[in-house]
């Protein structure tokens, strides 16, 4: 039997049978790991509300190498991160975050960087960072470093710098980038050049300086196309975009 150790968040949970819980959590030394934790649900649990959504602690588990699932032992909390869940949007938002992790990588494949990027957006929309800004930020560079990198500067049909037709420049997530006017189809999404330039700008700047950039009217355009990209390559719908849809439809004070 091997004993793991690592940092990690918790990305997901779900029921199995009366008492236990099916826990994924995503490792800073380990990648995505799927586990057991026995008892969860009773109280008193030995675990208590570390198994919470997007908390981030010290996971020893072992591994029987005879299923998929290992056994967790112990997940001490190191940071609860108890304010992104006191609020939809900051739920909303960094849940999205942590399910293009979940849904983009392989189980135990170690990805230190989308490690690294999952607890910097959690710090930042604690610190009281804007949800959608943090999340367009760490859309960008998780796309990019899961080698889904999308080609801005020239058409990826013919080449040449993409001059935007009437509705803006057509990006193309398939084909991997912008489409000129001349060989885009009515299809494909459109955006503004200034939503392009402000893409290209998120990839160059410290994490730190991205997260401070006011984006303006781009926000809503990065965030659709991000979603749009990663819905694409999952093979459907993000279900954390249709619960901040349900949030924005919600009356004001209305949880």
């Amino acid at each position: 039997m091997g004993l793991g150790k690592s940092a990690a968040v918790v990305i997901g949970n779900f029921p199995l049978g009366e008492s236990d819980s099916v826990v994924t959590f995503f490792s800073r030394d380990f990648g995505k790991i799927r586990g057991v934790a026995k008892s969860a649900r009773r109280m008193p649990s030995k675990f208590g509300a570390a198994l919470e959504l997007l908390t981030l602690g010290e996971l020893v588990f072992f591994d029987t190498g005879r299923s998929d699932l290992v056994r967790i032992d112990h997940f001490d909390i190191v940071r609860p991160f108890a304010a992104v869940r006191d609020d939809l949007q900051r739920l909303g938002e960094t849940a999205w975050s942590a399910e293009c992790i979940g849904r983009l990588t392989a189980e135990r494949d170690p990805q230190r960087a989308l490690y690294g990027l999952l607890v910097r957006i959690l710090r930042s929309v604690e610190a009281g960072v804007p949800p959608r800004r943090a999340a367009v930020v760490f859309g960008v560079r998780c796309v990019d470093a899961l080698g889904h990198r999308l080609r801005l500067d020239v058409c990826v049909t013919c080449g040449r710098r993409p001059a935007p037709g009437r509705d803006g420049i057509a990006v193309d997530v398939e084909a991997g980038g912008v489409v000129c006017a001349a060989c885009a189809t009515d299809d494909l999404p459109r955006v503004a050049p200034s939503t392009v330039t402000a893409f290209s700008r998120l990839r160059t700047l410290a994490w730190d300086e991205a997260v401070r950039v006011r984006l303006g009217t781009a926000e809503a355009e990065l965030r659709a196309l991000l979603d749009h990209h990663v819905s694409r390559l999952i093979g459907q719908p993000t279900r954390t975009t249709r619960f901040l849809r349900e949030v924005a439809r919600a009356p004001a004070g209305r949880s």
